[in-house]
């Protein structure tokens, strides 16, 4: 008699090989061919890769040249000739894409025979909402390469999943078609709103419950979940999970710690915005691999030169399957480090050393240094007793703390001390006002932000 486990095998691969890829027949979506061609492509050479690269560039840029135009008239206006393409480093002779661009040639960024473009926007959590327009050879490719990145881990499209999530767009979405959808592929979503004890409470025995093979959500609330789970003495390493994917922010190693020590399993983390695509993912031996076939990613410094590996800069991305609404040196405001490194499981796709969050993530200092949200965090997170924070720079002269303390906290030693040595990194006349709250709210979209600056960027 087959056992539960071998039917539920049984049932992923009904779902990875016969619903999921109707599914994305039905969508008009070359999904499937696109995952198959990058599980070759991720083995081959960096320079074979690099060369697919410059080919598939050269293809971009004539068709953007010929039926986009906005880039048919940058192009004549600096005298680009997209023929002449032959390596990556040939985008440094074309301006930057930024949102203000974006908004302001909307419709003239649309190639003139897109047919089935779909409108998207960003949360808009730094500023004004952006708002752009995705084509099916794009969505094929960033769900193939999401596809590709999941099945490193040892799962696949069909075993049980559980998402903790936020973004109002996939929670506006939930009509019975797509509920219907998420019950056949065995996914559930977890709204990660709001995060207060009951609620917390209803994630952990739903958890528990479901028993699923893979976690996937922003790592904040994952290790909410974790942590809220270890204070109450239950356990989640006996689930059978097998891996916790995390995406959509910084991910902070004890957030790493607490996930795997909790739920017994792996962190995968992934880089990609709803903009930019799907940019990165981490494979099991620690390499954090560009999807190279799809995305060019460029450093950049403060002046807008491009840097080599090791430099850390803002991350500039030219999404090569975006022909019906083209992401061409598109500017994301978050910043990284490439590597030049070979990863140990033999892909040959490049990796990022390190992903150092928006540049909102950053403040500055009164006197222009420029230094990650992380040296004021390491102060909170030293104090005993503070349950949850959030830092806000307001100004060069102002930072507001709000503090969620637990009864072992000294509010006053902890005020003392955060404003001590705040002003010793921020400048000592910068003002800072601490205050004790109930509850942090999250973000629109879900997610939790541990420091915004209103300047740094």
């Amino acid at each position: 008699m087959m056992g539960a486990a071998s039917l539920s095998d049984v049932y992923t691969r009904f779902v990875a090989g016969g619903l999921f890829p109707l599914q994305e027949r039905l969508k008009k979506h070359d999904t499937v061919r696109v995952k198959q061609e990058m599980e070759q492509t991720q083995w081959w050479p960096p320079e074979r890769l690099a060369a697919l690269q410059a080919e598939r560039l050269r293809t971009l840029l004539t068709h953007a040249g010929q039926h986009v135009p906005y880039y048919r008239t940058l192009f004549k206006q600096t005298g680009f000739d997209p023929g002449q393409v032959r390596s990556v480093a040939d985008l440094q002779h074309l301006p930057f894409l930024t949102k203000v661009v974006i908004r302001a040639n909307t419709e003239t960024l649309k190639a003139e025979q897109a047919v089935g473009l779909a409108r998207f926007n960003t949360g808009g959590s730094s500023g004004e909402p952006l708002i752009f327009f995705i084509g099916r050879e794009r969505v094929s490719h960033d769900v193939a390469a999401k596809w590709r990145a999941t099945r490193w881990w040892g799962v696949d499209i069909g075993d049980v999943e559980a998402v903790v999530w936020g973004s109002p767009i996939e929670l506006g979405g939930q009509d019975r078609v797509k509920l219907l959808r998420d019950r056949l592929m065995r996914t559930e979503l977890l709204p990660a709103f709001e995060m207060s004890r009951e609620r917390l409470d209803g994630f952990v025995q739903r958890i528990r419950q479901r028993r699923p093979r893979m976690l996937f959500g922003y790592p904040s609330a994952l290790s909410k979940i974790a942590q809220h789970a270890a204070d109450a003495g239950l356990r989640m390493d006996n689930l059978g999970i097998k891996v916790a994917f995390v995406t959509s922010e910084r991910l902070y190693d004890e957030q790493r710690a607490t996930i795997q020590r909790v739920f017994g399993c792996p962190v995968a983390n992934g880089y990609g915005s709803r903009d930019a695509g799907f940019i990165a993912h981490e494979c099991p031996s620690g390499g954090m691999h560009l999807t190279a076939e799809d995305v060019v990613v460029e450093i950049v410094d403060d002046e807008g030169r491009v840097l080599g590996p090791g430099g850390a800069g803002e991350i500039v991305v030219t999404h090569l399957a975006t022909g019906d609404f083209p992401f061409i040196r598109y500017r994301t405001g978050d910043r990284a480090v490439l590597d030049d490194r070979r990863c140990p499981c033999g892909r040959g796709l490049p990796m990022l050393r390190e992903i150092q969050g928006r540049a909102t993530d950053f403040v500055r200092a009164q006197n222009g240094t420029v230094m990650h949200g992380l040296a004021l965090i390491y102060t909170l997170r030293d104090i005993t007793g503070i349950a949850a924070f959030k830092i806000v720079q307001e100004s060069l002269d102002l930072t507001r703390v709000q503090l969620v303390p637990n009864p072992a906290c000294d509010v006053a030693a902890a005020r003392a001390r955060i404003e001590r040595e705040f002003k010793a990194r921020l400048g000592a006349a910068v003002q800072i006002e601490v205050d004790c709250v109930d509850h942090i709210p999250a973000e629109r979209s879900g997610k939790y932000r541990y420091v915004v600056s209103k300047v740094a960027a």
